[in-house]
């Protein structure tokens, strides 16, 4: 066997792997902390919504919720109504929603002016909050082991990986830059079991509600 058969053997393997450990609880656990931010009857956009899983499981938590998604490469069994975009610029009308969500998307945009760019144009199109889940890297550790957690969960997948993570600070830049504001800030997201936890938990994940700052 050759050395790009024997990656792609250890790729498949890896993404077995990760699908039957954590891939469900994942799912699970964030589809229970998002639908609790978001308000009865709202209507959501989930920008990069993947094959649409978490959103499918927010809207049985919170049957009064409607969410469809945008997907730069839609998936032909997305589980929500899908429509594609250029992953730059979202295609609808200002106030369209009452609130976009990003579900571990941001840090995938390749320069730290392209998470601004999309968060307003989340800003733009909501009439009222944008939910994000994403990662928080606040020193060389948490990067390495964030960089770990993305190539063995996406590689797989052929995800494109810039690593390109943020650290709270940062974060806050990008939320004043586009008019938004933290509501409610979790960085308690129990995704793993023990004791995975411990290495790949520890305030390395994080669920914010940002509402939107009058003009």
């Amino acid at each position: 066997m050759n050395q790009d058969a024997q990656r792609s053997t250890a790729l498949s393997f890896l993404g077995g792997v990760h699908r039957r450990t954590v891939f469900g609880r994942r799912a699970s656990v964030l589809a229970e902390m998002l639908a609790a931010q978001i308000p009865a009857g709202a209507s959501v956009l989930d920008v990069g919504c993947g094959d649409g899983t978490i959103a499918k499981l927010i809207a049985r938590q919170n049957q009064s919720v409607t969410i469809q998604g945008i997907e730069f490469a839609p998936r032909a069994d997305c589980r929500i109504e899908c429509k594609p975009f250029d992953g730059h610029s979202i295609p609808f009308p200002a106030n369209s929603f009452d609130g976009c969500m990003f579900v571990d998307v941001l840090h995938h945009v390749k320069e730290s002016q392209g998470i601004e760019r999309l968060l307003r144009e989340a800003s733009r199109v909501s009439r009222k909050f944008v939910l994000i889940k994403d990662h928080l890297s606040e020193s060389r550790i948490d990067f390495r082991t964030l960089q770990f957690m993305d190539w063995v969960g996406n590689r797989p997948h052929g995800v494109i990986l810039p690593y390109n993570y943020q650290s709270r600070e940062e974060w806050d830049k990008h939320f004043v830059a586009a008019g938004l504001r933290v509501k409610e800030w979790q960085p308690n997201v129990p995704l793993y079991p023990f004791p995975f936890t411990a290495l790949f938990g520890r305030q390395l994940h994080y669920t914010a509600l940002l509402e939107k700052l009058k003009s």
